[in-house]
C-alpha cells in the first residue's frame, strides 16, 4: 500500500516518462524525487546519437534537486518498461548514494503503476559513500 506522497511521486515518475527522448533505444525511463524540503524534481533519460553522451533520468533528476536548493532526497520513484523491473543503473545507484540515506525508499514503477519498494542499500549493498571520506 502507497502513502499519498509515494502514489504521487509514482504517478509523476510514469507521466513525465513520456517525455524522454529516446529515438534510438526506444526505452523511455522517467524519475520523480521528493526532497528534504517536500519539493519534486522529474527527470528523463536524453539518449544522444553519439552513444556514451546521453544521460539517465536519475542524473537530470538530482541535478534538478541541486539547481532548485534541494540536497537530500527522502523519495524517489522510477518508472520504465518492459517485463522486468527498471531499477536504477549501476553508475544512478551511486549517484543516488551521494545524496541517499541508506533506507531511502526506491520505489519501482512500470508505465502505469507502481510494481515493487526496494531500500538504496538492498539495490546498492555495502556503498562506498560521502561517510567514507570523512
Amino acid at each position: 500500500m502507497l502513502t499519498h506522497v509515494e502514489k504521487q511521486l509514482c504517478e509523476s515518475a510514469i507521466t513525465v516518462r513520456k517525455n524522454a527522448y529516446a529515438p534510438y533505444s526506444k526505452f523511455k525511463v522517467g524519475v520523480a524525487i521528493l526532497d528534504e524540503l517536500k519539493n519534486i524534481h522529474l527527470g528523463v533519460n536524453v539518449e544522444n546519437a553519439a552513444y556514451p553522451q546521453g544521460t539517465c533520468a536519475e542524473a537530470g533528476a538530482i541535478s534538478s534537486m541541486i539547481a532548485s536548493g534541494g540536497k537530500k532526497i527522502k523519495l524517489i520513484a522510477i518508472s520504465g518498461s518492459g517485463s522486468e523491473l527498471c531499477t536504477p543503473c549501476g553508475g544512478c545507484r551511486q549517484k543516488i548514494r551521494e545524496f541517499s540515506a541508506l533506507k531511502t525508499p526506491v520505489l519501482i514503477c512500470d508505465e502505469e503503476m507502481f510494481q515493487k519498494r526496494f531500500i538504496l542499500e538492498a539495490l546498492l549493498p555495502a556503498s562506498f559513500g560521502p561517510d567514507n571520506l570523512f
